[in-house]
């Protein structure tokens, strides 16, 4: 059997959260609901405007989360990034070993320089608009993969916000194809619609002749095969993956195990975040994939486990939380 249950690359970054009102993201300019990448200058310019405002570290990183939850969850897996030798870096380091998950990164040879931060504002209608610095996570490259985690892994997980940058981008090509040749699964999030709108033809080339497994919001999918209605996105899944996971929001999800189609409502409940929510959705999925949960049942853990995080502030669940999670769906 292999090792890990999901090998994971992406972006390293630790989350500082700060609650707004909209009025404020129309002062600083900020694009609701979307990630936007922004360089060391503004991230600073940004720090100063919210000083007046409690914000709290988290670690981040779209894929880091999901490979965070599918490990409190119970699964064994590997988590390829880049952090430089500072103090968020060594933050983000302890934080992937406090929650069980194995690294390339080695405390004593971090390069030097900044490790990457996510400013995310949440508004009063728990849409989170997210501005990043990537710092050293830019530089991420094929150097940062472990290709023998890769092919001792059963689902190789990459994120879509690795398309803007090229050595990134190759790292994510790479993973995939040393994934296919190695017989072990590949899955993708398309991430963000900034990703889909301005990256289309990058996130193609990380897609290849097809995956076997995609997350999207319904959003991402339409911008992604110019879809003008559901089924439209759902042909366009299919086109790409052999099996994919599209979330809702408040509808719920759409899930295909490469046959049928499950259509998952959500449980209506009182949103007050939802910073972190396709991430943990994804973990949640792959957990339960790579432990022969039934398909439609992945999709039940893992809107389950969204819907726990969306009704509190922060990116991720304690582990003593996913444990309950876990202990819900054995």
């Amino acid at each position: 059997m292999p090792q890990y249950h999901v090998y994971g690359v992406g972006n390293a970054l630790v989350d500082l959260e700060y609650e707004v009102p909209d009025s404020l993201l129309g002062e600083l300019n900020i694009d609701k609901g979307l990630m936007t990448l922004i360089e060391e200058e503004r991230h600073h310019q940004l720090l100063e405007k919210l000083s007046d405002l409690h914000s709290r570290p988290c670690g981040g990183g779209s894929a880091a989360n999901t490979i965070t939850a599918t490990a409190q969850l119970g699964s064994s897996t590997y988590y390829s990034c880049k952090v430089a030798d500072d103090v968020t870096g060594a933050y983000f380091l302890d934080d992937l070993t406090a929650n069980g998950v194995r690294t390339n990164l080695d405390r004593d040879s971090l390069a030097h320089g900044h490790t990457g931060k996510c400013i995310v504002m949440v508004t009063p209608d728990a849409e989170r608009s997210m501005n990043t610095f990537l710092g050293i996570t830019r530089e991420i490259s094929v150097d940062e993969l472990d290709e023998n985690a890769i092919r001792d892994s059963r689902y190789v997980y990459i994120e879509g916000y690795l398309v803007p940058e090229t050595n990134a981008r190759a790292a994510a090509v790479k993973a995939r194809q040393v994934a296919q040749a190695s017989g072990v699964r590949t899955s993708l999030t398309l991430s963000d619609a900034n990703m889909v709108n301005f990256f289309k033809d990058g996130l193609q080339e990380i897609i290849g002749d097809g995956l076997d497994m995609v997350f999207s919001n319904e959003e991402e999918a339409r911008l992604m095969f110019g879809a003008s209605n559901v089924e439209e996105c759902l042909e366009g899944m299919k086109s790409i993956s052999h099996q994919f996971a599209m979330t809702r929001g408040p509808k719920g999800a759409m899930v295909y195990d490469g046959e049928k189609l499950f259509d998952i409502p959500a449980k209506k409940v009182h949103a007050v975040d939802t910073n972190g929510a396709g991430d943990i959705y994804a973990g949640a999925f792959l957990h339960g994939l790579t432990n022969g949960m039934a398909f439609a049942d992945c999709g039940e853990l893992a809107g389950y486990a969204a819907t726990m995080l969306v009704q509190q502030m922060g990116a991720r669940l304690t582990r003593e939380q996913m444990t309950e999670v876990a202990k819900r769906f054995a």
